[in-house]
């Protein structure tokens, strides 16, 4: 049983070594093979994953006792398969941010200047909210001082609207009692 377990080793150490050279030429090749390369890298991955499930199963077959150093290696195992699929993302990365700048034909200092350029742009755009909302702002609260100052001025008319009233019906009534002054005063004097 150990020797299917250490031929399935033999095979991944072959294919991880394999892989791991594979992804360090990707960077380096032309645009025709990179893609054919990555391609390859993608289905020795599998394979690799492949044989350490098989040493997985294997690895639980395995008595008890004599179990611990076979795990101890397992879990050496995915974790160097884990950062060769670490390495291979970022190898795709750099492949994919090459092609996409051969199809932009951006290089890496433009790309810099866009960038600074589109902060510069963003700080702008965003001290122009932060005034635009100030103004905003003093806008809404001169809004509510004139909707106060029209009601005290429409209080105001009101008071001086009804004092008018009160000022025609104190005159009318002086003229009354004007008139009826008068005529008492006529009246006084005739029989004086």
């Amino acid at each position: 049983m150990s020797s299917d377990f250490e031929g399935y080793e033999q095979d991944f150490a072959v294919l991880t070594a394999e892989i791991t050279n594979r992804i360090a030429r990707v960077p380096r090749l032309p645009p025709d093979e990179k893609k054919q390369m990555v391609a390859n890298v993608e289905k020795q991955l599998e394979e690799a994953k492949e044989l350490l499930e098989q040493m997985d199963l294997e690895v639980r077959e395995i008595p008890p006792q004599s179990r611990g150093m076979y795990s101890n290696r397992m879990r050496s195992y995915k974790q160097e398969m884990g950062k060769l699929e670490t390495d291979f993302k970022r190898s795709r990365i750099a492949y994919s941010d090459e092609v996409r700048n051969e199809l932009l034909g951006d290089d890496g200092n433009s790309s810099e200047n866009q960038r600074a350029h589109l902060l510069d742009n963003t700080e702008r755009l965003e001290r122009s909210s932060r005034r635009l909302e100030a103004g905003y702002q003093i806008a809404v609260e001169t809004e509510q001082i004139g909707q106060e100052m029209l009601e005290n001025l429409s209080h105001d008319r009101e008071k001086i609207q009804r004092a008018r009233e009160r000022l025609r019906e104190t005159d009318a009534n002086l003229g009354k009692s004007s008139r009826v002054l008068t005529g008492m005063l006529r009246r006084v004097a005739l029989f004086c």
